[in-house]
């Protein structure tokens, strides 16, 4: 931690004196959302703007709406990157944008454009958590199964496995946290694994099945 803080210039103070800004950005894992918005709840001040950053949008929505007060703006956001993805600079990445109270979201929104140059995807927390659950909740299920198997040493590949490896090596460093959060708090998670596991299950018994031809 104190290596993070001198890299950084970052000031720590108390969880109190930090809800009180005028801007408050909760970067904790979406299981630690409602737990963290309760603490702050009898701090934060007329007028602030919250916003969060997790890869779920429904249940942070939810809990930030139900825990903190009326007197503040909630928006939710969810950038679509992160350190593999935007190792070249962040320009032009994707973040999607969930405005749950207020109207400061326009602001929030005009930031993240003109000065941060990002894609800006406005939606719901509903829409977002039902692309994503294919988006990250199937793609981070693939590439946990494809990292396990450990198959860096393959020399003879083809361009589609090359492309394949690609997409998986972003996740490589991602942790078990974040792997549980995709796979777990977002609510259409659970329909897109039993899909998939049904394709791959009527997959492996027509593979196992003779061809009608060699029956003859």
């Amino acid at each position: 931690m104190d290596s993070v803080v001198a890299k950084y210039n970052v000031t720590p103070v108390d969880l109190e004196i930090c809800a009180q800004s005028d801007i408050v950005i909760l970067a904790v894992p979406v299981q630690a959302i409602e737990q963290v918005a309760k603490a702050i709840a009898g701090y934060v001040k007329p007028g602030a703007l919250v916003l969060d950053v997790a890869s779920v949008k429904v249940k942070p929505a939810e809990a930030l709406a139900r825990t903190l007060p009326d007197h503040v703006d909630i928006v939710c956001t969810h950038p679509l990157f992160g350190p593999q993805s935007a190792g070249a600079g962040i320009s032009n990445m994707k973040i999607s944008v969930c405005n749950i109270r207020g109207d400061r979201h326009t602001a929030v929104i005009d930031f993240l454009r003109r000065d941060l140059q990002l894609d800006v995807m406005e939606t719901t927390p509903d829409q977002h958590d039902k692309d994503l659950a294919y988006v990250q909740g199937l793609t981070h299920l693939i590439g946990k199964i494809l990292l396990d198997m450990n198959l860096d040493g393959i020399r003879q590949t083809t361009k589609s496995f090359d492309l394949v490896m690609e997409g998986v090596r972003y996740l490589r460093n991602d942790s078990d946290q974040l792997f549980k959060a995709i796979e777990r708090e977002n609510p259409y998670v659970p329909e897109v694994h039993r899909r998939f596991f049904d394709k791959a299950q009527a997959l492996e018994k027509m593979l196992a099945a003779p061809d009608e031809k060699d029956l003859v």
